[in-house]
Formats: structure tokens, sequence, C-alpha cells
């Protein structure tokens, strides 16, 4: 019952950090739920884009690519951002932002790409990189490898309290277990404040927000070759999925404690109203719908790295939607601060550092 490393959260986040550090250190993984990835990981909207989050996620999900790619996680998708005549200088703000970056960014006519197309949607940006990713085969992945590499994971054991004395981490858990670790790892996700109260820590304040999907089926159908497309201005986003349906976002971001969230009946209405404006195809039938958790610090950049405060307590949160799209570059840095080892390429560590936010 004794280790090294523990971390709270057994999302991709936890998961892909105790996959990384592999034999190098006695980890343990606790997870509140009866499974693993039960919130924002399972819920995922399931794509990987190189501009979803602005500048300040580009290098993490840039340098995510080649491991997702290669490990057959990915598969071509593309991405349409569209706008109206109104949203010309959106669109070359959008252009600008990522003009001295690798992602590849091409002016089109998005006409052309959506069949359909309401007329007043006549500006268009693609990126090509976009693609769909298996969320669920890469979290099983990342939980295989962890438990290759000797990690432990205990499910069911939501964090209680934790006590450092020492040097040393006492962690209780809901149902009275106790173990012990020389670093706790606050991967908790929209819980990540409540598991560093739960240690005696300053919460950084990580906000939880609820985001909608629904999945429709049209009429037409969305043709196999449609694009994921996001308005410019951010007020919605859809991309085709499997036997010809269509998954809708309102983009919406409504602040909530951090629960197991369900979606909203007006968020619902509002994705399907938005949908109606962009495109001339009805909507035949909303099959499903579910709502999933983003959490972000305060300056909505991820939070990796030692509390500047409490000694032996790691960050690892504040992903915002954009955790499963980084996972590979998020976990190389955070197991290199806590075990050794290189840092992602092109990507600068220190912008997510812990110690970045001020606290009395």
């Amino acid at each position: 019952m004794n280790y090294d490393i523990a971390i709270v959260g057994a999302g991709i986040a936890g998961a892909s950090l105790a996959a990384a550090i592999g034999g190098r250190a006695r980890v343990l993984l606790l997870e509140a739920e009866d499974q693993p990835g039960y919130h924002a990981t399972g819920r995922s909207a399931a794509f990987w884009s190189e501009t979803y989050g602005g500048p300040a996620i580009q290098p993490l999900t840039t340098a995510s690519g080649p491991a997702l790619r290669n490990g057959g996680f990915l598969e071509p998708l593309g991405s349409l951002h569209i706008g109206r005549d109104t949203d010309a200088a959106a669109i070359d703000a959008f252009l600008a932002e990522f003009a001295n970056t690798p992602v590849v960014l091409e002016p089109v006519d998005p006409a052309a790409l959506v069949p359909g197309l309401r007329s007043e949607w006549r500006v268009g940006v693609m990126e090509a990189s976009c693609a769909y990713i298996d969320v669920a085969a890469y979290h099983a992945d990342r939980l295989r490898a962890a438990r290759s590499g000797g990690a432990v994971i205990e499910t069911n054991a939501a964090l209680a309290s934790a006590e450092r004395s020492g040097g040393c981490w006492q962690i209780t858990t809901g149902d009275d277990r106790v173990f012990t670790a020389e670093v706790l790892v606050d991967a908790g996700g929209a819980w990540a404040d409540a598991v560093a109260c739960a240690a005696g820590v300053q919460p950084i304040g990580v906000q939880a927000y609820r985001r909608t999907m629904v999945q429709l089926l049209t009429d037409p159908a969305p043709p196999s070759v449609l694009p994921h497309v996001a308005d410019i201005s951010g007020r919605f986003y859809f991309k085709p999925e499997a036997g010809g349906r269509l998954w809708l976002s309102p983009h919406d971001e409504t602040p909530v404690d951090a629960h197991d969230v369900q979606p909203e009946e007006i968020d619902v209405a509002v994705a399907i109203d938005r949908f109606e404006q962009v495109v001339d195809w009805q909507v035949a039938k909303v099959e499903r719908t579910w709502a999933g958790l983003r959490s972000f610090a305060p300056d909505r950049a991820p939070v990796y790295g030692f509390d500047a405060q409490m000694p032996g307590f790691f960050w690892f949160a504040g992903q915002g939607g954009f955790g499963i799209q980084t996972a590979p570059a998020a976990a190389q840095i955070g197991a290199a601060l806590l075990v050794g080892g290189e840092m992602p390429s092109g990507v600068d560590a220190d912008r997510y550092a812990a110690t970045r936010f001020a606290r009395p």
C-alpha cells in the first residue's frame, strides 16, 4: 500500500501520465468511479485539431500528433472554419494567430465542401490536419500501458483526505482504504480544486463548464467526406459520424459545479436552431444527447507541475476540452518533471507551470 506516486483520477490525464512514468516509479491510480473515464474522457467530441484551444494549446496538440497517429488512433477528417461576410475580421485574426506555427491553414470556398450550405456563409478556412480520434481505444491503451508498467488501479476509490507528514502523504479514500505515497498528483479534471482542498492545498481556481453534444439523423444524410465544420465565432461545430449520423454542439460553456452533468433542453434546442441557420438539411431525428465537463484554470492554459506552497503536491489539471488531443505531450511533461526524461519537442513546459499562479 506504499507508493512513490499516487495519481488521483484515471481519466485520460491520469492514465496517460501513469503510462508515461512506466516502471520508473511505483504508481497508484485512484479512480472515484467504478470505471475510469466516466466523465470528461468518456464524453469527448472525439476530434484532434491543432487550432482547437488557440495558440496556448497548439504546441501540445502538435507534439501529440505523432504518437496518436503512429498508434493508429487518428483518422483523416479535416476541419472547415466558416463565417459570414461580417466574420471576415475574425477569419483574418484566426489566420494571423497560427501564421508562425506548423499548422497549415488554407482559405477555401466553403460552399464547395458543404452541400446545402446557406449562401450567407461565404468565407472559409480549411485545416486539413484535423482528424477523428478514437478516444476509447486510446484511453484503454494508456490504462493497459500503465498496468504493464506496474501501476495499480483502484476504482470506487474517491479521495476523502490526504495529509502530508514526514515527507509522505497518507491518503484515505471514501471507503476508508489508506495508502501512502511520496508524491500526490492531482489529475482530478473538473474536481481538481476539490482534490487540492482534500489535501489541504489552496486551490488555483479550476472551473468546470458544461458542454452539450447532440447526435442527429438528417435529411439528406451528411456526406461521408464532410469535414468537421466550426463557426469561426465559436457558436457551433458539427461533424459526420458512422451510419450517416451527425454530432452537433452549440459550443456552450456554462459554469457549473463538478458533478455528473446532464444536457439541458435549452442547449439542445439552441444547437439545432444554429445548425438550421447553416445548412438547408432537415433534422429527421434527435437520437441522443449528452453533456461533458470542460475544466479550465483562470488563464485557460493547462497546469502541470509541483505546487508552489505544498511540497509533494503535483498539479496535472486544467486541460479544458483539449485533454485527449494533448495527452501524449502532457504526459511526457508530467513524467519528465516527476521522474526525469525529455520534454516534448517544440513545447515550452514552463508556460504551464503551477507556480505561475500567485496565491496569498
